[in-house]
């Protein structure tokens, strides 16, 4: 693997910048390409902002991928917030609790090439997306 699986602390909004790097680091030690990199950067930036908006702090586990027949990069954001009470809602287009334009979960649905949450109210939220190499 090109890279270590170790979690990067989200407590602040100055930490987009060092999950921002990282992300572009594994997806460059894995070669992506630079629409995978953008888009997945990009997702991963989205993602940052919601956890801090709304559970305050959190992590992100980045993981190489290594298939027989694909390679990639999986991100894991999870939170101990307050979870999401209308998960269907909220992966609606224009949906949002806060001042948002309510596109972050829904546009990072679209951005990744597989997308997996995982949430309850009072447990918190698990987001993992997927990049694969093309």
């Amino acid at each position: 693997m090109p890279f270590a699986a170790e979690p990067v602390p989200i407590l602040a909004a100055s930490d987009l910048v060092e999950v921002r790097r990282r992300v572009i680091a594994a997806a460059r030690a894995l070669d992506l390409g630079l629409l995978e990199q953008t888009k997945l950067v990009t997702a991963a930036s989205e993602l940052t902002r919601n956890m801090l908006q709304y559970a305050k702090c959190g992590r992100m586990l980045l993981e190489a991928v290594d298939e027989p027949a694909r390679r990639g990069v999986r991100l894991v954001f999870e939170d101990e917030g307050p979870g999401i009470a209308d998960l269907e809602r909220a992966m609606q287009d224009g949906y949002s609790t806060g001042k948002g334009m309510g596109l972050g979960l829904p546009g990072t649905r679209r951005l990744a090439h597989e997308f997996t949450i995982e949430t309850a109210p009072g447990h918190g939220t698990r987001v993992i997306i997927v990049m694969w190499k093309r």
